[in-house]
């Protein structure tokens, strides 16, 4: 297992360097931040003036040196510089990413606690009305798109609000901007409850696909012939299905949610931008608006090391959702 481990983090750094350069090209010339300071700002910068920001954000470089100056850096925990002058790419990011990781987190628990209790249940139950109930919910879901539900969510959570005269549903930023903090506690709650729409948003459309993949992955399961043999032997129903179908059909899921990932990213961006939460989607829209080319290469990087990882970790889980699995 460790010998795997190492093999895989070893292959992965060169697919996530390559991976960096392709994306930094694409990103280097997909705008002018020199061209965008010139013509942005009122009153117009002097020749000079834009002359500096040039050399500021290193675009008087050749790319190929732009970018070997950009990853050495990285590696000495420095993102470069950005148009924003006074700002730490660095700090920033890893700011922002606490407050992304606590949404996709949370929303992503619930999705695969839901997921696998409605997919199994619904493969339990084939055929009945519990079982086209949960298909049709899960293929409604599919079909909405994120900013369409996360705009829709946020109007209910405000109508509840206006309706209960308590705002403990928060519909804008991750907490309450005039809170009084007088206790840990009155803190929490109100984290809590700008957590609650955020997350409902991430966590109900993976949920949709998740679902699909648990309950053809049990059906298939339990046509095995194993199960059939479990059950011949006399072993109570639900031992079977908990102790030997659920475990084995939870290994396509565990590929399908590290597959997963970058979409759920993509999401939290859409989500986040909805709920004015300033996470990683607000920096990436800040990036991606004012060519702020080391931001964006920031925000890249992080969420392909992120896929990396998450991939790596289905990899290991294997072994321990299936025993017949070893890694030599």
């Amino acid at each position: 297992m460790l010998a795997y481990t190492v093999r895989r983090v070893l292959v992965s750094i060169p697919v996530l360097i390559a991976s960096t350069f392709i994306v930094f090209l694409v990103v280097v010339n997909a705008g002018d931040p020199v061209a965008n300071f010139a013509t942005s700002r009122q009153p117009a910068p002097s020749k000079a003036a834009v002359q500096a920001f040039a050399r500021h954000i290193h675009a008087d470089q050749p790319v190929l040196e732009r970018y070997w100056n950009w990853i050495t850096g990285v590696l000495h925990g420095d993102f470069g510089p950005s148009v924003q002058t006074n700002l730490d790419i660095g700090h920033d990011l890893f700011t922002r990413f606490r407050v992304t990781v606590t949404l996709v987190a949370a929303a992503m628990l619930i999705a695969l606690l839901l997921s696998v209790l409605f997919g199994a249940f619904s493969a339990i139950r084939q055929y009945s009305a519990a079982d086209y109930s949960i298909t049709f919910v899960g293929f409604l879901f599919l079909a909405m798109p994120v900013f369409w539900f996360a705009v829709l969510l946020k109007q209910v959570g405000i109508w509840i609000n206006e309706k209960t005269g308590n705002h403990f549903l928060g519909t804008i930023g991750q907490q309450s901007p005039y809170l009084n903090v007088d206790t840990p506690w009155n803190e929490f709650t109100d984290r809590i409850g700008h957590l609650v729409l955020p997350t409902i948003t991430l966590a109900l459309v993976s949920f949709a696909s998740w679902t699909r993949y648990t309950r053809a992955s049990m059906l298939e399961v339990l046509n095995s012939d194993y199960v059939r043999l479990a059950r011949a032997k006399g072993l109570r129903r639900g031992r079977v299905v908990v102790r030997h179908a659920l475990r084995t059909a939870l290994i396509p899921l565990t590929t399908v949610t590290a597959l997963d990932i970058a979409s759920i990213l993509g999401g939290a961006v859409v989500t986040e931008t909805i709920f004015q939460w300033h996470g990683m989607g607000e920096m990436l829209v800040q990036a991606a608006s004012t060519v702020d080319v080391y931001r964006l290469m920031a925000w890249l990087l992080l969420s392909a090391v992120v896929v990396i990882v998450f991939n790596l970790l289905a990899d290991l889980l294997y072994a321990v959702l299936d025993p017949r699995i070893r890694y030599d």
